[in-house]
C-alpha cells in the first residue's frame, strides 16, 4: 500500500503547464498529485510521464507562483475521479468539477475514474432511434440518432455556440416517455458566452435536465484536457446507471486540441502535422468513442462535438481526424452567414452516415428518405445553375432551369433559415419541403415515389391553386 503522506520537495523544473519531480518511487501514469505552493495553497495535478525516478506532472490550475525551492508534491495513489449521483442534473461545474452555481458540492453516490472504460465492440448496439433537434437541416437532411457521434464543423466568428445552445435546449426523443438529459461541455469560452449559455438554459427551463461543465478562456488551458472526460464520465453514469438518454455537446474541440499541442510542446515531443502531437488521432478517439449504445442497457450517449476550422480549412488536422473517427459532419458556411441565414448550415458537404437507419415509417415519417434525396438533388442542381448564370445570365436559362434556380433560393430562405428559438417538429420540416416541391414540375421529382407524391404533394398543389383563385 502506497504511503500517501510522503511529500516530495524535489521539484527540479517548472515549465509551462508542467512540473518535474525527481526521486519519486512507486508512481503511476495518470495518478493524481496534490501540489502545495510556496504560499500554502493546494493545487491538483496528474502524472503525464514516469521514467526511472522522475515524474512529469501537468498542473490543472496552472503553474504560476510555483518554484523549485518551496513547492512540494504528494502522490495520492489513485487516478482522477468524479463524484456522481442523480443530484448532478441541473448543476454547473468548472473545469475541475467544482460547483460554479453557488450551491454546495453534491454528495456523491460513488466516484468514477474520468478516463472511463472502453465499450466492448461486441456489446455495442447499432444506433437507430431518431433524436429531434428542432432544426430542419439536421432533422430533415442529416438526421441525428441515439448513440451517434455527429460533429459540427464551423469557422471563427460563425454562430456555432448559438447553434450548440439551441440544440441542447430543443433536443428530445419522440414517441416514448423516457428520461432525457443534456451534458453541455464548453472549453475556452469567454465570460460573455458562458453567461449567455447559462441564461439561455435557465430561461428555457432546459437547465433542469442539463449538467454544465464550463472552462473559461482565462482559466488554465490544461483544464481543457480533463473537461470532456469529466463530462463524459457524468454522461456514462446517467446513461448506463440511471437508464437515461444523454446528449453530450462538446464545444469547442479546437480549444481542446490546442491545449493538447501546448502540452506536447512543453514536453518537447516531436511534432506531427502543423505542430499537433502525432497521437492526436488516438487521443480524440478516446473521447469520441465514449458515445454509443450497449446491448442490454436502456440508456444511450449521443455526441455533438463542435469545432472551429482554422482558416475555414476542412482539411486541417482537427476536422480531418475528427471526420475519420465520427459518423458524418454538419458544416457551417461563411457565405450563408453573410446572407444573414441562420443557422448557416451548408447542406451539400454535410453527411449523417447513420441517418438511413433512423428515419422512415415508425421513426420519423414514411416519406422522409425520398424527401431528403429529392431536396439534395434539387438544391445541388440549383447551385450549379447559379454558377452558369454568372457566365450566361438568367436570360440564357430555360423555364425548367429557372425553376430550379428559384428553388435553391427558396430552399435557403424557407428550409435552411429559421429562428434561434424556433423549434420545428419533423412534420413541420417535411411539410416545408413539400411546399418547396410544389414549385417544381412534378415529372422532375424523380427521387420520390408516386405514392408519396399523391399523398403529400397534390394537397399542397391544390392549396396553392386555391390561393391563386381566391386572390
Amino acid at each position: 500500500m502506497k504511503n500517501k503522506d510522503i511529500e516530495y520537495t524535489s521539484v527540479t523544473a517548472v515549465k509551462g503547464p508542467l512540473m518535474i519531480v525527481e526521486g519519486v518511487d512507486d508512481v503511476s501514469y495518470n495518478e493524481v498529485v496534490k501540489i502545495r505552493t510556496p504560499n500554502g495553497e493546494e493545487r491538483t495535478g496528474q502524472v503525464l510521464e514516469v521514467f526511472e525516478h522522475k515524474a512529469v506532472i501537468q498542473v490543472f490550475e496552472g503553474t504560476r507562483g510555483l518554484d523549485t525551492k518551496h513547492t512540494s508534491a504528494r502522490f495520492i495513489g489513485e487516478t482522477m475521479k468524479l463524484g456522481v449521483s442523480k443530484d448532478i442534473i441541473g448543476r454547473i461545474f468548472d473545469g475541475t468539477g467544482r460547483p460554479l452555481d453557488n450551491s454546495p458540492p453534491i454528495i456523491p453516490k460513488e466516484r468514477r475514474d474520468i478516463n472511463g472504460e472502453p465499450i466492448n465492440p461486441c456489446a455495442r448496439e447499432y444506433p437507430r432511434e431518431f433524436i429531434q433537434t428542432g432544426i430542419s437541416t439536421i432533422d430533415g437532411l442529416n438526421t441525428l440518432v441515439r448513440g451517434q457521434k455527429l460533429p459540427i464543423f464551423s469557422g471563427s466568428g460563425l454562430p456555432h455556440n448559438e447553434l450548440a445552445s439551441q440544440i441542447a435546449r430543443q433536443a428530445k426523443v419522440l414517441g416514448k416517455e423516457e428520461e432525457f438529459a443534456v451534458v453541455f461541455c464548453a472549453m475556452g469560452i469567454t465570460n460573455e458566452e458562458a453567461t449567455l449559455f447559462i441564461k439561455g438554459f435557465e430561461q428555457s427551463g432546459a437547465l433542469e435536465r442539463t449538467v454544465m461543465f464550463l472552462n473559461l478562456a482565462d482559466d488554465p488551458t490544461i483544464e481543457r484536457i480533463i473537461l470532456p472526460r469529466l463530462a463524459l464520465t457524468c454522461a456514462e453514469y446517467l446513461a448506463f446507471d440511471l437508464d437515461m438518454h444523454v446528449l453530450v455537446v462538446l464545444t469547442n474541440m479546437t480549444n481542446y486540441a490546442e491545449a493538447l499541442r501546448e502540452i506536447a510542446a512543453a514536453r518537447e515531443e516531436v511534432p506531427g502535422r502543423r505542430g499537433y502531437p502525432g497521437y492526436m488521432y488516438t487521443d480524440l478517439a478516446t473521447i469520441y468513442e465514449r458515445a454509443g449504445r450497449i446491448k442490454g442497457k436502456t440508456g444511450s450517449i449521443t455526441q455533438l462535438p463542435m469545432l472551429t476550422m482554422p482558416d475555414d480549412d476542412i482539411t486541417h488536422p482537427i476536422p480531418d481526424l475528427t471526420g475519420y473517427i465520427t459518423e458524418g459532419q454538419i458544416v457551417l458556411e461563411r457565405a450563408l452567414y453573410k446572407k444573414n441565414i441562420y443557422p448557416p448550415i451548408a447542406v451539400l458537404p454535410c453527411l449523417s452516415r447513420l441517418m438511413n437507419r433512423g428515419i422512415g415509417k415508425g421513426r420519423t415519417r414514411e416519406d422522409h428518405y425520398d424527401v431528403a434525396n429529392q431536396l439534395y438533388a434539387a438544391y445541388a442542381e440549383g447551385c450549379e445553375l447559379r454558377d452558369l448564370v454568372s457566365i450566361v445570365g438568367e436570360d440564357g436559362l430555360s423555364d425548367r432551369d429557372t425553376k430550379f434556380l428559384r428553388f435553391a433560393d427558396a430552399f435557403e430562405q424557407r428550409f435552411v433559415t429559421q429562428g434561434a428559438h424556433e423549434n420545428r417538429s419533423i412534420e413541420q420540416t417535411l411539410s416545408i419541403a413539400w411546399e418547396l416541391f410544389a414549385d417544381l414540375p412534378e415529372p422532375e421529382l424523380k427521387k420520390i415515389s408516386v405514392e408519396y407524391i399523391k399523398k403529400y404533394l397534390q394537397p399542397k398543389q391544390e392549396q396553392k391553386e386555391h390561393g391563386r383563385t381566391t386572390t
